[in-house]
C-alpha cells in the first residue's frame, strides 16, 4: 500500500489540499472519462456507465483535507499561538511536533497544565526554536497553517498506523475502485475528492450542486469502540467495512442502506453495522444539496482518530474497495419508479 502511505504523508490541512489533489489526479487521470477541479478545489472524476434503463447518477465522496492549526499571532518571546482547524485533541498533540506548509518544524507546548486547557487550542503554543517575535517571523507568519506529523507504520495483524487516515484511506479506496471501473456499470459514477470537510463539509455541497446526483455515498472513517475510549458503540477495527446506519449529520436513506447490506451479503464482503453518535460526514451536505439527495455511507473503522497515530486494518480497506465496486454495479429502482 505504497500509495496509501504517500497519501497519508502528504501535507493538506483544510483549504490547502493541493498536494493531495496532485497525487490523486496523477493516479486516476488515465482511468476516467473526465477529471477536473472546481473553484472550491474539489477534484471531480467521472466514469460513464452503460446507459441502462434504470441508470442512476451516483456520487461518491472522500475528503482530501486533514485537521491542523492556523497561526493567530506570535508572542514577543517567539512562541507561536494558534487556533484549531477542524476538531483536534490538545492532549494528543501536546509535546509532539507539527509541520508548517513551508516545511518548518515546531514542538507544541501549553501555557499551563494541558489538563487545564480543556481541549482549547488557544492554550497551546508552537516552539520552532526562535527566541523573539522578529526571529520567528522570518519563518512563520500569522495566518500560516501547520499540520500533524505521523509517519506510516506497518503494525501486527495487518494493521496500519499513520496520520490523516481520516480521510486519506477513503481517497485510496476510491482510487482503487476507479481502477476497477471499466465502464461496465449500469450507473454513471462521479468520484469526488472533496475539500474542507473537517471545517463543515463545505466542498461536498458545492460538488453536489454541480453534479445533482440521484445517490450520494460518503466514504469516510468512523471511530473504533472496541478498545476503551470516549465513545460508545459497536465498531471494531478488522471486522470488515462499515455500512453506515446512523450518522448525526444525515439521516441515511433506508432503501440505499438495505441495498448496501444486500451487496455485502451477496458478494460475501465482511461488513459491520456502523452507528456513529457524534460527528458527521459529507453525506450531510449531499443530502441537503440542490432539491435533496438520497444518501448512504461507507466507512473504515479508525482507532485513535484525529491524531497523528490512527490505526486501521488492511482487511477493512480491501472490503471497502470491493463494496464501492459492487455497489456501483447495482441496479437501483426507487419507489416512485415501481
Amino acid at each position: 500500500m505504497k500509495l496509501l502511505e504517500e497519501l497519508t504523508q502528504a501535507w493538506g490541512v483544510s483549504g490547502r489540499e493541493k498536494n493531495v489533489r496532485a497525487i490523486i489526479r496523477r493516479e486516476i487521470r488515465d482511468y476516467v472519462d473526465e477529471c477536473y477541479t472546481d473553484a472550491m478545489g474539489n477534484l471531480i472524476a467521472y466514469k460513464k456507465g452503460t446507459d441502462s434503463e434504470n441508470s442512476k447518477k451516483i456520487m461518491y465522496t472522500a475528503h482530501m483535507d486533514e485537521i491542523g492549526f492556523q497561526v493567530t499571532h506570535i508572542e514577543g518571546d517567539g512562541r507561536i499561538k494558534v487556533y484549531s482547524v477542524g476538531w483536534t485533541w490538545t492532549s494528543s498533540i501536546y509535546n509532539d511536533k507539527v509541520i508548517f506548509q513551508n516545511g518548518v518544524i515546531g514542538v507544541v507546548g501549553c501555557d499551563g497544565p494541558v489538563e487545564e486547557a480543556h481541549n482549547k487550542a488557544q492554550a497551546l503554543y508552537i516552539d520552532i526554536g526562535c527566541t523573539s517575535k522578529e526571529e520567528t517571523m522570518k519563518y512563520v507568519q500569522p495566518g500560516d497553517y501547520c499540520g500533524f506529523i505521523g509517519k506510516y507504520y506497518e503494525l501486527q495483524n495487518d494493521r496500519i498506523s499513520a496520520k490523516s487516515l481520516d480521510d486519506r484511506v477513503a481517497c485510496y479506496v476510491l482510487i482503487e475502485a476507479i481502477k476497477k471501473n471499466q465502464g461496465q456499470y449500469p450507473n454513471d459514477i462521479y468520484y469526488v475528492f472533496t475539500v474542507q470537510e473537517e471545517v463543515g463539509c463545505r466542498g461536498s455541497v458545492v460538488a453536489a450542486e454541480r453534479i445533482k446526483p440521484e445517490i450520494g455515498v460518503s466514504v469516510d472513517v468512523t471511530p473504533d469502540h472496541y478498545y476503551p475510549c470516549d465513545l460508545k458503540g459497536c465498531n471494531e477495527v478488522g471486522k470488515g467495512v462499515g455500512v453506515t446506519f446512523g450518522n448525526p449529520s444525515a439521516m441515511l436513506d433506508e432503501y440505499l442502506v438495505d441495498e448496501m447490506v444486500k451487496t455485502c451479503e451477496e458478494n460475501e464482503i465482511d461488513y459491520q453495522r456502523d452507528v456513529m453518535d457524534r460527528g458527521g460526514t459529507d453525506a450531510s451536505s449531499m443530502n441537503q444539496a440542490y432539491y435533496g439527495t438520497r444518501v448512504a455511507g461507507i466507512s473504515i473503522v479508525d482507532r485513535y482518530p484525529h491524531s497523528q497515530s490512527s490505526v486501521i486494518s488492511k482487511h477493512d480497506v480491501e472490503c471497502a474497495i470491493e463494496l464501492v465496486d459492487k455497489y456501483s454495479a447495482r441496479e437501483f429502482i426507487f419507489e416512485e419508479e415501481w
